[in-house]
């Protein structure tokens, strides 16, 4: 069997284009091509959580059905489809953290582990960062979705730049911008652990 081939942007491009025209073949040839890099994603995002219940592949699953029930998206290229990709791992999380605490007995503290601060891991509580985004949606949208691909997508700031159409510097200059606002507003909020 031959390796599959996931680096060639214009091959997955194809697949993206071919997706949104109807072809359901061409959507399984995608997550076969990136799957790989979906599992890499959802690891990353899993890592250090401890006690979740969900696994890489749960989380891979759950966000590639939710991104298969979306309708009509303009897939732009790969950098685009994962941005997506890690929305959609986000939302899995963040109603997985609800689920959880829904239940009053188990008040268990789920974090999101990143490593984007010079290479140290941070611990972020996902229910208080979903909060904060939320409030930084309506502030700033684009702001909100560069820390939504930055921290749940593990995007460079020059994928997020092609993925918003912005160069490079004025990403930089808003991920500091947002990331400042957001551990502010993170500590703001009145949310039991």
């Amino acid at each position: 069997m031959d390796e599959l081939k996931t680096d060639d942007p214009d091959e997955i491009t194809g697949l993206l284009k071919a997706w949104r025209d109807g072809s359901l073949s061409a959507r399984d040839e995608l997550f076969t091509r990136l799957y790989h890099e979906l599992r890499l994603l959802s690891a990353a995002l899993l890592r250090g959580e401890g006690r979740i219940s969900l696994s890489t592949g749960d989380l891979v699953n759950d966000a590639a059905s939710r991104l298969i029930r979306l309708d009509n998206i303009d897939w732009q290229d790969k950098a685009h489809f994962m941005a997506l990709s890690a929305r959609m791992m986000r939302r899995v999380l963040v109603d997985h953290a609800r689920k959880k605490n829904a239940h009053k007995r188990e008040h268990k503290k789920v974090t999101l582990i990143t490593h984007l601060v010079g290479g140290t891991p941070e611990t972020i509580n996902i229910q208080r960062l979903e909060h904060a985004l939320l409030r930084l949606q309506v502030i700033d949208p684009v702001r909100a979705e560069i820390v939504e691909m930055r921290y749940y997508g593990g995007l460079s700031l020059e994928e997020i730049g092609v993925v918003v159409g912005m160069s490079p510097s004025t990403i930089k200059r808003n991920w500091r911008a947002s990331k400042a606002w957001l551990l502010g507003a993170m500590e703001d909020l009145d949310i039991s652990p």
